[in-house]
């Protein structure tokens, strides 16, 4: 009784030992990254506060090296999964762009508990008043917008409700229509996995089936294989290990908000319903019509089996627009926002920029 009495000690104060390492970690991380992000600029800003936003409490962040650069709002996918929490991956855009971060409603640290998965049209509304209250802030008449995933349909339902807010649109991860997304996703995976000759893979998809899909969970799987293919995700900085690494040592994110971010994700899950008849299934961005009174453009990865290049590509061939550019991102998927952010931003500095520096 007595080994077994200081064999227990011994292991609590084992487990206490690596409990103070962890948090040592996480605060000494935190700090590091809160030294690289301060700006010092004259005319540089950085406010991250909560703002009331359609009634509630949303996070928002606005950062830059002056204030005076184009802005551009980051509209996050998921849904659910915001990009704020990364905020290492955009400091070299804030010497260029004024970068406007935004936790959408139910997401990360704008989540809330037990909340009803909210309608697209609110989702809109909200977007629009955090528009306006960024232009309101950075004296601004107008700001871009760049929409990866679900973000690609708020954005897109955004500038249809009030172009005159907006100098450009900026897709990734682009959704066009999510019944003929997720076949040529599931096409595409599948293909993938038997030129891999993963038999795990194979064999996971052809059990779940093909679209259409009548639950959630078949998505899921294809989601899962999907993912694990794509290049930079499952071994990179973005895969699991990654991401809640940089989750955990995000400054602006505490050990509640880091749980509070995983479980909107889940509840993102509302959108596409358990049974896949969700407001986010009956998607279909052609129907809203292709011509566009703002600079079009939209950057996919070569490699995305999430939402497939060639259906973003085929729409973009219909859209007219002052100026347009379709951008295919070699060695990159579904995430090219963020595993390859400088790419994706020296397209921004190529395209974008000359166009948005106007007021």
């Amino acid at each position: 009784m007595v080994v077994l009495k200081r064999l227990l000690t011994a292991a609590v104060l084992l487990a206490l030992g690596i409990l103070a390492l962890l948090v040592a970690w996480r605060a000494l991380r935190q700090h590091q990254l809160s030294v690289v992000m301060a700006i010092h600029t004259p005319n540089g800003i950085d406010e991250r506060r909560y703002v009331r936003i359609g009634g509630v409490e949303q996070w928002i962040t606005i950062r830059g090296q002056d204030r005076d650069n184009p802005a551009i709002l980051v509209l996050h996918g998921g849904p659910g999964a915001p990009v704020s929490a990364l905020p290492g991956h955009f400091l070299p855009w804030e010497r260029a762009f004024t970068v406007i971060q935004w936790d959408q409603r139910g997401a990360g640290k704008s989540y809330t508990p037990n909340q009803a998965t909210p309608s697209i049209e609110l989702m809109v509304h909200d977007g629009l008043e955090v528009s306006d209250y960024a232009r309101s802030r950075l004296h601004r008449n107008k700001v871009a917008l760049v929409g990866h995933s679900w973000g690609s349909v708020l954005g897109i339902r955004m500038i249809r409700a009030r172009p005159e807010l907006f100098n450009a649109w900026v897709g990734t991860g682009q959704i066009v229509n999510m019944q003929r997304n997720e076949v040529a996703a599931y096409a595409g995976v599948l293909a993938k996995a038997r030129s891999r000759a993963d038999k795990d893979g194979v064999d996971a998809l052809e059990k779940s089936g093909p679209p259409p899909y009548s639950e959630i969970r078949q998505m899921g799987i294809e989601r899962r294989w999907g993912m694990q293919y794509e290049p930079g995700l499952r071994y990179g900085p973005m895969g699991p290990r990654g991401l809640l690494a940089e989750l955990l040592t995000a400054p602006d994110y505490s050990l509640k908000d880091v749980v509070n971010y995983f479980r909107g994700v889940i509840g993102g899950d509302g959108f596409f319903g358990q049974a896949l008849d969700g407001p986010l299934m009956r998607v279909d961005l052609p129907a809203l019509g292709t011509d566009f009174s703002i600079p079009f453009f939209v950057v996919e990865g070569e490699e995305d089996d999430i939402t497939p290049a060639p259906l973003a590509r085929a729409w973009f061939d219909k859209v007219t627009a002052p100026s347009k550019a379709f951008f295919l991102m070699p060695d990159a998927g579904h995430m090219a926002l963020l595993t390859r952010s400088d790419v994706f931003l020296k397209f921004l500095l190529d395209h974008v920029r000359p166009l948005v520096l106007k007021p």
